[in-house]
């Protein structure tokens, strides 16, 4: 038995109920595995969103819900003093808040700052998974519990038929960037890289242009030769998710009965790259 979480970034919405859950579990009361959690200034569950987009035709945010990750070699482990952070046998780093008592060094290890230091109690703080709850024959910790978007899963990360493993196995596994040659016990998927975006008109009557929809976009990647195609919806729009960063991209718009038309871009960030009219 391994337990863990899957994070699918490409579900969350940030609507905090995994945060105000969190909250409602720890602030306030101590638990069999840890020291009460501040009313402010934690967020065992730390919603991060970034803002995309560089042109107000196609700005969008991302959201990753960031939490202790429960490494298999930890940080805050190695810094810590007097056994003061524990592994347990189903993969749970818990922080012992009598004997991490003024080891600041513990918050301070954590490579993607999930360890938070109460200045009240003079002690590192994080996600404990509820490890409390669990022990007691919960099902799941509360944030998972809480998310209406599937955008948490919880489960045995040692068995393959389980639901964590099987929506760990069947998307994009991105960690995050510190932690991307750790073992972790939270995984970490979908995380968008970089998007390139466009709109296609064709030309319409006296009133303007009309949307081209279903036109083929093919972006191809010059460095690495590696081909994305997608199709222009309803409104004309195209978009194109994942793409390698820092990379120059070659791409070819193409709709039956109108002249192709060809434009490059670099990934340095996500851009609009132009509105374009199809011509005969």
């Amino acid at each position: 038995m391994r337990y863990g979480i899957a994070v699918n970034t490409e579900n969350c919405m940030a609507c905090y109920n995994c945060v105000m859950a969190c909250k409602d579990e720890h602030c306030g009361f101590a638990t069999a595995v840890s020291a009460p959690q501040p009313h402010e200034g934690q967020f065992w569950v730390n919603i991060r969103s970034k803002e995309r987009g560089d042109d107000n035709r196609k700005v969008k945010t991302s959201n990753v819900a960031v939490l202790c990750s429960h490494c298999a070699d930890p940080a805050c482990a190695r810094a810590a003093k007097n056994g003061a952070v524990v592994k347990r046998e189903d993969g749970i780093v818990l922080i012992d808040p009598e004997k991490a008592r003024g080891q600041k060094q513990i918050a301070d290890a954590c490579p993607i700052g999930a360890i938070y230091w109460n200045e009240e109690f003079q002690i590192p703080q994080k996600c404990t998974m509820c490890a409390h709850l669990l022990d007691e024959g919960y099902a799941q910790p509360r944030c998972v519990e809480a998310c209406p978007n599937e955008a948490l899963f919880f489960g045995d990360l040692d068995d393959p038929d389980s639901e964590v493993s099987r929506v760990i196995a069947a998307n994009r596994a991105t960690p995050l960037p510190p932690l991307a040659e750790e073992k972790t016990n939270v995984a970490y998927l979908n995380i968008p890289t970089v998007f390139l975006a466009g709109s296609v008109y064709l030309p319409g009557d006296e009133t303007g242009e009309d949307p081209a929809e279903g036109a083929a976009v093919t972006l191809t990647c010059r460095e690495t030769g590696a081909v994305t195609s997608v199709k222009t919806n309803y409104f004309g729009d195209w978009e194109a998710e994942w793409l390698t960063p820092n990379a120059h991209y070659d791409i070819r718009i193409e709709l039956e009965g109108y002249q192709p038309v060809e434009l490059s871009a670099l990934t340095d960030t996500d851009h609009y790259v132009q509105e374009t009219l199809l011509q005969k």
